[in-house]
């Protein structure tokens, strides 16, 4: 059985495949268009884990109901959507800024748990959650002066992120089958982008022979395991807990961006590295120290 802890690393760890992904995700678009991206990604990854997913399923005791299915469907949506319009944004916008503006989903999922779930996160959060943005913001050097339609793009990108952290969590612990609930999403949301594909852009063998190790990456590490660890993880890990660990993509964001493409982080970007760590170590760390601490009634 997954402990807290180990569920907490997982997502660690899929948030720094998905940090190196995003260079992955910009130079895929010196060969291609932003949907033939995610379609190609998305349904490598989803076949990558039909085996394993289905597997999951027979063994399950309960299948999935009307409202289960249709749920589902409803995270994909927010799935595709969130994956076109932050693959868009990098057409314009720096990998650093892209980490940097995704991570904004840890401001909205406390805020969606409690004006339309009606869920009060743990006091925790509303400490971490702006600490952990706050860094985000100083990662990307404390200025939003040279804003461009590739950050809004990607800022809006963040609020259907912050639905798909809600909706994984929730799907994933009612249903006990997180690996088969992040294949099928995977899979709707490729079929969608390959859909759009077709109808708005240009898709050649060329472009996805030239580009088809960066497709590799986002399709095998970054979508079929990060996105099946992050589900897996999520099972044990509360929504706005698991969002605040999840913005450290940021990070892994700026490092790959740095190594690979010489971007450079300003001095108070370090800072910034810093106040993400501490928010997810705090987020994690702090709960379980005031729940050792609670009294025992006998």
């Amino acid at each position: 059985m997954l402990n807290r802890t180990t569920a907490t690393f997982l997502l660690v760890l899929a948030t720094m495949f998905w940090g190196f992904a995003f260079v992955a995700q910009k130079n895929a678009m010196a060969f291609m268009e932003p949907l033939t991206f995610i379609g190609a990604r998305y349904l490598l990854g989803g076949l990558a884990i039909l085996p394993l997913a289905l597997r999951e399923y027979q063994r399950a005791k309960n299948k999935f109901t009307p409202r289960q299915w249709a749920l589902l469907a409803f995270l994909s949506a927010n799935f595709f959507l969130g994956s076109y319009l932050q693959q868009k944004g990098l057409l314009v916008t720096t990998v650093t800024n892209g980490g940097f503006l995704t991570g904004f989903y840890v401001f909205f999922v406390p805020i969606i748990l409690l004006l339309v779930f009606r869920v009060r996160p743990h006091i925790i959060v509303w400490i971490c959650a702006p600490l952990a943005l706050a860094g985000i913001y100083l990662l990307n050097g404390a200025t939003l002066d040279q804003v461009n339609s590739g950050d809004v793009l990607i800022i809006v990108s963040a609020v259907f992120w912050a639905l798909h952290v809600l909706l994984l969590g929730f799907m994933s612990r009612e249903t006990g089958m997180p690996i088969f609930i992040s294949c099928l999403s995977f899979l709707a949301a490729g079929l969608m982008a390959e859909a759009g594909s077709f109808a708005l852009e240009t898709p050649t063998l060329e472009a996805l022979s030239a580009g088809w190790i960066e497709i590799a990456y986002a399709g095998i590490f970054s979508t079929a395991i990060a996105f099946t660890l992050q589900a897996v993880g999520q099972l044990h890990v509360p929504p706005a807990n698991a969002a605040i660990i999840l913005s450290g993509e940021a990070l892994f964001a700026a490092l790959g961006a740095a190594v690979i493409l010489g971007e450079r982080l300003v001095p108070i970007g370090y800072l910034g590295a810093a106040l993400i760590f501490a928010a997810i170590v705090m987020v994690e760390t702090i709960p379980a120290m005031m729940r050792r601490n609670d009294p025992v009634t006998p």
